[in-house]
Parts: C-alpha cells; sequence; structure tokens
C-alpha cells in the first residue's frame, strides 16, 4: 500500500482517526510508513474545534516509541508548554499567531529538552518568521485554514515551502519543513517537490488513498 520514502517523514495525524480506538489507529501508523505521530491540540479560541489535551496524550504515550508531534492550535501556548513536554510530547509546535513572546517559548521547549516548532496559518507570510528561522527546529506550513481535517490544500502556500528551502540554504539554518493540510496522492508529489520534509496527513492517510 506504501512505498517508504526514507529522507521524508510521514506524521499521520490523529485527528482523523477513530477515537473510539486508537490502539488499532496507532497499529496503523506503525505499519504503513509513520515516522511520527502529529497530535493535534485545539482549544476552541484559536480554532473553532476542540480535540483533546495532556491526559489523552499521556494515556495514549504507551501505545507507540513514534515521535510525539504535538501541535498546539491554543491561546496562550506558553501555557501550555511544560504540561505537554511531561505528558509526553517529543516535539513541541505552537502558533507565531498565538504568540507574543515566541523567542521565549522556543527557548522554553529546548530547556525541556524537546524539539521546538512554529506554525503559520495561511495569511501569515513567510517574511513574519525572520527573526526565529535560525533558532527553530521545525517550520510547519499549514496548507489550510486550521481547525478541521478533510480540507483541500491552498495551492499558494506551496510557495512557502519553497521560500523557507531557499532561506534555509542561504542562511545555513538545519529547521525542517512541514506541511498539514490537504496532503493526499494527488497532492503530495508537489508538496515534496516543494522542498517538504515532513509530511502530515490525516484524512488520505487513514482512509488509505494516500500512496507513500
Amino acid at each position: 500500500m506504501f512505498v517508504i520514502m526514507e529522507s521524508k517523514i510521514l506524521a499521520p495525524s490523529l485527528l482523523s482517526a477513530d477515537f473510539s480506538n486508537l490502539t488499532e489507529a496507532f497499529e496503523k501508523i506503525e505499519n504503513y510508513g509513520g515516522k511520527a505521530v502529529h497530535i493535534d491540540v485545539m482549544d476552541g479560541q484559536f480554532v473553532p474545534e476542540i480535540t483533546y489535551g495532556q491526559p489523552v496524550v499521556r494515556s495514549v504515550r504507551k501505545l507507540s516509541k513514534l515521535p510525539f508531534d504535538v501541535h498546539l492550535m491554543v491561546k496562550n501556548p506558553e501555557l501550555q508548554i511544560e504540561s505537554f513536554a511531561k505528558a509526553g510530547a517529543d516535539w513541541i509546535t505552537f502558533h507565531l499567531e498565538a504568540a507574543v513572546h515566541s523567542h521565549r517559548i522556543i527557548q522554553h521547549i529546548h530547556e525541556l529538552g524537546k524539539k521546538a516548532g512554529i506554525s503559520i496559518v495561511p495569511s501569515t507570510p513567510v517574511a513574519a518568521l525572520k527573526e526565529l528561522l535560525e533558532y527553530v527546529d521545525i517550520v510547519l506550513v499549514m496548507t489550510v485554514n486550521p481547525g478541521y481535517g478533510g480540507q483541500v490544500l491552498i495551492p499558494s502556500c506551496v510557495e512557502k515551502v519553497k521560500e523557507l528551502k531557499r532561506i534555509r540554504e542561504e542562511k545555513g539554518y538545519n529547521f525542517k519543513i512541514s506541511v498539514d493540510g490537504g496532503v493526499n496522492s494527488d497532492t503530495l508529489k508537489t508538496v515534496l517537490d516543494a522542498g517538504t520534509d515532513i509530511v502530515v496527513s490525516g484524512s488520505a492517510f487513514f482512509n488509505g488513498s494516500l500512496k507513500w
């Protein structure tokens, strides 16, 4: 079903899994090429929906040894960093748009021994990240407006991936580029060709239509 691409990381999103059977979801992730587990945390304020919090992350931590890629789509993410680190997060990504002191948050994540990621929504330009790219481990480009699974990829967002790749090469930075939203078998090649390192896929992965 899947052909593993060793140089890339597939991070299936639990948002599209069957919440009543997460054990099966983790088995599928591990059996079909997942190298990380993307966990979307939504607070009903930064985005409309509410998903799960630290107790769920803590509970499912025993189901897999894969890195937990916790994506905080929440207001005031600085208040949640330490508790998610303790719950089992390995990578913690917050939104530039939700934070004032982004550099301080990145420092805190690193002090906790975790990889630090920063994300931007479709309306935020890459230029807004200029002062932070030197310090982050992951830049997550949202290719849909965050909050719901199963949306269609916004093509213009792929240009941000190309821009980030160019900046990384020019400056000698080490961050990975992640893409989240609307990635399926029709759009996978486009995002990979643009320079994506980490592919987040929810609906297409769990319904079996993503050919990896």
